[in-house]
């Protein structure tokens, strides 16, 4: 059943916003997306259209994703098995040029197109393009799967200067012309920490930090980094959720304001986490909560 509302009502939803749409004016928030909110079409044109509405109000909206499914589904049509070791991508030199392909051609290219179609101004590029992440090999064992070295945070100012919408894949290179996968999660920490951005939105498959995974009642909507090692060691936080929450702590050590692990399976879940008192997710912030 579909709710109606009044015009009075829907007057009423912008002036509550406003306060907020004040704060986020002119500041810089990096969204990790990827997940099953990527797959579902009609839950991607959703968040195309939260990201362009925040980027007309006035927020710089900076978008890094990942596209797991896709790469698997490509490597399926080549006859290749992922493989994964502690939970990343086995990438041997086929493989990287496939990775390269899908996330920095369509998939890169599907999201800049979506943007535009729904009225937003954005530019597609790749950590290679202007060296913006650097990288070196991780392991022997993972192939060209690399570690971050250093970012060039230039190509990413440049293009929010000019009012676009940056949509990075998460691509890296070194100085010998190697290309390199890089964890989703893990890119957006260092560009996002590179910006001093205001906010790090890690969209997900799950509520957020959860003190019992089989209930979403029992979500912590704030943790602080120096709870984060008790949280692991009392098995709270566990598994796939660990190095996200390791990429949360990364992000704040290298100057962003608060981090929110949300679900971004949730319809508009970006705009209630930015427009409203009530937020989404579990927010980590720096130091300690009175």
């Amino acid at each position: 059943m579909q709710l109606e509302f009044t015009n009075h009502q829907r007057a009423q939803v912008l002036v509550d916003a406003l306060p907020h749409i004040m704060k986020y004016n002119d500041k810089i928030i990096v969204v990790k997306y990827g997940g099953n909110a990527m797959t579902d079409p009609e839950l991607k044109e959703q968040v195309m259209e939260d990201i362009v509405l925040l980027s007309l109000i006035g927020v710089k909206i900076v978008l890094v994703h990942g596209g797991g499914p896709e790469i698997n589904e490509v490597m399926n049509r080549y006859g290749k098995e992922a493989q994964f070791v502690d939970g990343l991508r086995v990438t041997d030199k086929e493989t990287i040029d496939i990775v390269q392909m899908v996330l920095a051609g369509k998939v890169n290219k599907t999201l800049v197109n979506l943007l535009e179609s729904k009225g937003g101004s954005a530019m597609g590029i790749s950590g290679m393009d202007g060296r913006l992440l650097e990288a070196k090999i991780r392991d022997e064992r993972l192939g060209y799967v690399g570690d971050i070295t250093n970012v060039n945070i230039k190509p990413v100012n440049d293009l929010l200067e000019k009012g676009y919408i940056p949509v990075i894949s998460t691509i890296a290179c070194d100085r010998d012309g190697n290309s390199y996968n890089i964890n989703g999660d893990t890119a957006a920490a260092h560009i996002a920490g590179a910006l001093n951005a205001e906010r790090l939105i890690m969209m997900t498959d799950v509520a957020g930090i959860l003190t019992d995974k089989d209930d979403p009642s029992t979500l912590l909507p704030e943790v602080t980094t120096d709870d984060i090692e008790k949280l692991k060691m009392d098995g709270i936080v566990q598994g796939g959720m660990i190095p996200k929450v390791d990429c949360c702590v990364e992000a704040i050590r290298k100057g962003v304001e608060k981090v929110v692990i949300m679900d971004g399976r949730v319809p508009h879940s970006i705009l209630m986490e930015l427009l409203t008192y009530e937020g989404a997710g579990t927010m980590v912030t720096g130091g300690k909560i009175d």
